[in-house]
């Protein structure tokens, strides 16, 4: 995973959206205690940075350091840079001691993981119980009904070849992800819960950067494929600026949560 990200790492931190202050108040008002968390695969910190509001203590963890270089740096956030895989020895010295820690967190990243040995690791981390594990993606942009087409085109034609199987995840919203987790106390199932959007007020240069921040734009790049052509480009633009103006919009981008806990 992190060989996708190092190239783009400053673009990823301009680019992507910062996620609502709601969606860290409801996965906060699920946990009694707020001493630790722990966000994993936080990337250039978009999570931790939020988290770190509503704990005492972020234990954000990534496996690129180049993503970690350009994360947001506050008092109460601690930045490590770590393996894809960790036994659970690694966990406990890295991160915290087992039990100990009120929420983990994976923003945008859950389907990079090998997830077995991921949730053996989270079982062995969170407090039993009332332990919680919030895991989200957000899926494509919405910006205007022409441009949104465009991209979904762009996205599965012009990119599609290039993305990692993984990808198939999000594209699923989630929904077919292995979580087994009980439900947190309000909750049905641990499925996504569809009631929140990322927003980002982007121009349109802006929004070619987010396009160029995606992995598969770099896959197709380090293979000499420009997806972003000139012709795609001046698709684009016109579409964005068919309402006369040439300026800044808001992009949505659709979150899909899985929200769950430890048992008894």
């Amino acid at each position: 995973m992190a060989n996708l990200f190092i190239k783009q790492a400053k673009q990823y931190a301009v680019a992507r959206p910062s996620y609502p202050p709601e969606l860290f108040r409801y996965i906060a008002s699920k946990t009694p205690r707020h001493d630790l968390v722990w966000d994993v695969g936080t990337g250039t910190g978009q999570a931790a940075s939020s988290l770190a509001a509503h704990y005492t203590t972020v234990i954000a963890t990534d496996t690129s350091p180049k993503q970690l270089d350009f994360a947001a740096k506050l008092p109460n956030i601690l930045y490590c840079h770590t393996p894809p895989t960790m036994s659970i020895a690694e966990v406990e010295h890295t991160v915290a001691p087992r039990g100990t820690v009120d929420l983990v967190v994976v923003a945008q990243a859950l389907h990079w993981f090998d997830l077995p040995t991921f949730y053996t690791n989270v079982r062995h981390i969170l407090k039993k119980p009332h332990g919680v594990i919030a895991a989200w993606c957000y899926t494509l942009p919405k910006v205007n009904p022409t441009v949104d087409a465009i991209l979904g085109r762009f996205y599965t034609v012009d990119v599609g070849p290039y993305w990692e199987a993984p990808r198939k995840l999000v594209d699923e919203e989630y929904e077919t992800m292995e979580f087994p987790f009980e439900a947190v106390e309000g909750e049905e199932g641990t499925g996504p819960v569809r009631r929140f959007a990322a927003e980002k007020e982007m121009d349109f240069e802006e929004y070619l950067t987010y396009l160029r921040s995606w992995s598969a734009y770099q896959t197709a790049k380090n293979q000499g494929v420009e997806t972003l052509t000139g012709e795609v480009v001046e698709e684009f633009d016109k579409a964005w600026n068919e309402d006369g103006k040439n300026g800044k919009k808001l992009a949505k981008f659709p979150i899909h949560l899985k929200i769950g806990k430890i048992g008894e």
